[in-house]
């Protein structure tokens, strides 16, 4: 009887766990079943296909990543090796990784504390990373006096004021002989977009919105956001290439990374089938109906997955700040770096193509 094929999987035979073992090695070992299992199949899709030369790689931050360290310990790595090529991220990811780059402190505590004590005596939690008040303060204070300056004073889309940001966070790591503090900073010296999905929801907004009421600063052309990124994806299919898209967590990011296939076909009736590539960690539940635990599968249905490459997609059930480090390890064990693709200094040209196909179709009435 010819063998089934449900036996075609390789043999669980583990290499016993050693001493000094790596990441990549331990997942490539030992990460075999389950959610492990599930890490490792990311894992090899990521350097494997993702990361092949052709793959535009969004990623998409949600939940308090960069307060706990992964700014510098994980995105800032990716970034520079050229794994990251854009990202859509919560504003309060990116206001939190300014405090890096002030230099001001957070510190590892606990959250088995009185909340009122904390009040009281001026610190702030997040879980268990503890801060002084004075830290949101003075990083409101440099966010506030820089967004005054004159090339702040126009629309943008978000991607440009957090360049702008990144340049000025940049400008201070060279007074202070320092590199890569933020993921700000770095973005702005790798020529990488930053986009986010709710510009009034964090505390950069709030500062924005402070300096609308004396008229002033910058005003988040929230459209202009919505074309430029829909419109990095059609240049990478357009060019011969994939997409793909690292989603950590889930939430308003893990929609608006998505939504550019539906902007393309949908809105815009242009022809396209979906992302390449989807490697999702996440710990919702996809049967609540929420978005952050939505499957590839309910993607397909909406135009943001192509069918096609279905084989393609990887949602690992797990706690980020667990995952991500793992699957940068093994990102950068097994998979040189690429060159930058500095799709910031693109964004016109890019757009531009986009608007020209959708005009060449005679628009939408």
């Amino acid at each position: 009887m010819a063998k089934s094929k449900w036996l075609s999987g390789k043999r669980i035979d583990p290499t016993p766990v050693a001493s000094g073992v790596t990441a990549a090695d331990l997942i490539d070992q030992a990460y075999l079943a389950y959610n492990a299992g599930r890490l490792q199949k990311a894992a090899r899709l990521l350097v494997d296909k993702m990361l092949e030369p052709d793959c535009f790689v969004g990623l998409s931050l949600t939940g308090a990543l960069t307060p706990a360290g992964l700014g510098r310990s994980v995105l800032i790595p990716m970034i520079r090796a050229g794994f990251v090529d854009w990202i859509v991220s919560t504003g309060a990811n990116l206001y939190h990784d300014a405090h890096f780059g002030l230099g001001l402190a957070l510190h590892q505590g606990t959250h088995e504390v009185d909340d009122r004590v904390l009040r009281a005596e001026g610190v702030v939690r997040i879980y268990d990373i503890l801060f002084d008040y004075s830290v949101l303060l003075e990083t409101d204070a440099y966010l506030r006096k820089v967004m005054q300056a004159p090339e702040f004073q126009r629309d943008m889309s978000s991607a440009e004021l957090h360049f702008l940001l990144g340049k000025y966070l940049a400008a201070r790591e060279d007074e202070l002989k320092v590199v890569d503090t933020c993921v700000l900073s770095t973005a702005y010296r790798c020529g990488m977009p930053c986009y986010t999905s709710s510009p009034g929801d964090s505390s950069i907004g709030m500062n924005i919105a402070e300096l609308w009421l004396k008229s002033r600063g910058p005003r988040i052309d929230v459209s202009r956001d919505v074309n430029e990124t829909a419109a990095i994806v059609y240049e990478a299919k357009r060019s011969g290439g994939t997409s793909g898209v690292l989603i950590l967590g889930g939430g308003s990011p893990k929609n608006f990374i998505l939504q550019t296939e539906p902007q393309i076909q949908e809105v815009l009736g242009l022809d396209e089938a979906g992302q390449d590539y989807f490697v999702q960690v996440t710990d919702a539940r996809p049967d609540t109906g929420g978005l952050s635990g939505a499957t590839p599968g309910e993607a397909v249905s909406w135009g943001k997955v192509d069918p096609e490459k279905l084989p393609g997609t990887v949602v690992v059930y797990g706690d980020t700040t667990i995952v991500a480090p793992l699957l940068a390890a093994y990102a950068l064990t097994r998979h040189a770096p690429r060159p930058l693709r500095r799709l910031y200094d693109r964004r016109e040209a890019m757009l531009d193509r986009l608007r020209s196909d959708f005009v060449a179709k005679g628009g939408r009435g």
